[in-house]
């Protein structure tokens, strides 16, 4: 892996994209980066994007509803339904396209996330599996920019916490 350059593999027959990640940060600020609100709202949305939550309970059964807000003033809102949560060391959640109440749009296919970070001599390592009940739901995720907009996403990620 290149040193703070995203991995994508993608394994279709088994409907899932893995991405490996490194950052030039101590664990706790790449943990918090991914798990606070405001942290958040700084780089996760691809830019000219912004993230803006409405509402973050970060703890299993917890959730984080927040809008992706274009420079039109256009958003589109999002659900991430934390199902566990090992401090500091990974969580799983479900990730869907909803209304600005937390309503699920089943139009658009659910991703299921695991991610796991890991302290190294130089940093934090971010590995993430996420995976799709059907081939086509990869598919129309991908054909959607999700790899392009992640990417940025996470170079944002980077700025931010050079920041921090």
């Amino acid at each position: 892996m290149t040193k703070n350059e995203a991995v994508f593999k993608r394994d279709l027959q088994k409907k899932t994209i893995h991405v490996e990640r490194a950052f030039d940060a101590l664990l706790d600020e790449v943990w918090e980066a991914w798990t606070q609100s405001e942290s958040l709202d700084q780089w996760w949305a691809p830019r000219p994007y912004q993230a803006r939550t409405k509402k973050m309970d970060f703890r299993a059964g917890g959730l984080w509803l927040y809008a992706m807000v274009g420079p039109e003033g256009d958003s589109q809102w999002c659900r991430v339904d934390f199902k566990t949560v090992d401090l500091k060391k990974s969580l799983t959640s479900s990730a869907t396209f909803c209304d600005e109440d937390g309503n699920i749009n089943t139009d658009f296919p659910a991703m299921y996330w695991k991610n796991v970070f890991s302290a190294t001599a130089t940093g934090t390592v971010v590995n993430i599996e996420i995976t799709f009940d059907k081939e086509a739901d990869m598919e129309a995720i991908l054909k959607m920019g999700f790899q392009e907009g992640f990417t940025m996403g996470l170079n944002n990620l980077d700025e931010y916490l050079e920041r921090a």
